[in-house]
């Protein structure tokens, strides 16, 4: 007896693609959301220990200034970063999470679908052990049996 294919396997696989191919982003925008943290908390460290000397000229202390300025810009951006890249690494992992939810809506057809076919090849075999068992039967008491058997 042919076992009947589930009709939706195509759907399901491209699904599964599907979600492979968005756990795989998740995980690059998650990397991509730890680097950006990493390099923000780096600027901010670096920042942090930048110390003026006690006595400068004047040229050189607004020059100081201005360089303590433009880091503390930079790590602020590097901040800014850092949280949109993690924003990002959220909705792509949301993305992810929406896909896993198809797939496996899909994979409870198929395994409804195998369970289907399983119990009706279940059913036939037992109708078939039943017709030999009620056929000896029959032939064992010396019975005849309908008439198209004859």
């Amino acid at each position: 007896m042919k076992r009947a294919a589930f009709r939706l396997q195509p759907v399901l696989e491209l699904r599964r693609t599907e979600e492979r191919a968005a756990a795989a982003a998740a995980a690059a925008a998650a990397n991509a959301a730890a680097d950006a943290g990493r390099r923000a908390a780096e600027q901010e460290a670096a920042l942090a220990g930048a110390v003026l000397p006690p006595s400068l000229p004047a040229g050189s202390f607004v020059a100081a200034m201005v360089l303590l300025r433009t880091a503390a810009t930079d790590a602020a951006d590097a901040r800014a970063m850092a949280i949109a890249s993690a924003e990002q690494a959220e909705a792509v992992r949301a993305e992810w999470t929406a896909a896993a939810q198809r797939t496996k809506g899909l994979e409870r057809l198929a395994e409804r679908h195998r369970h289907a076919l399983q119990q009706a090849a279940d059913v036939a075999e037992e109708r078939a052990a039943d017709d030999l068992v009620t056929g000896r039967a029959v032939r064992a008491a010396g019975l005849r049996g309908p008439a198209w058997t004859d």
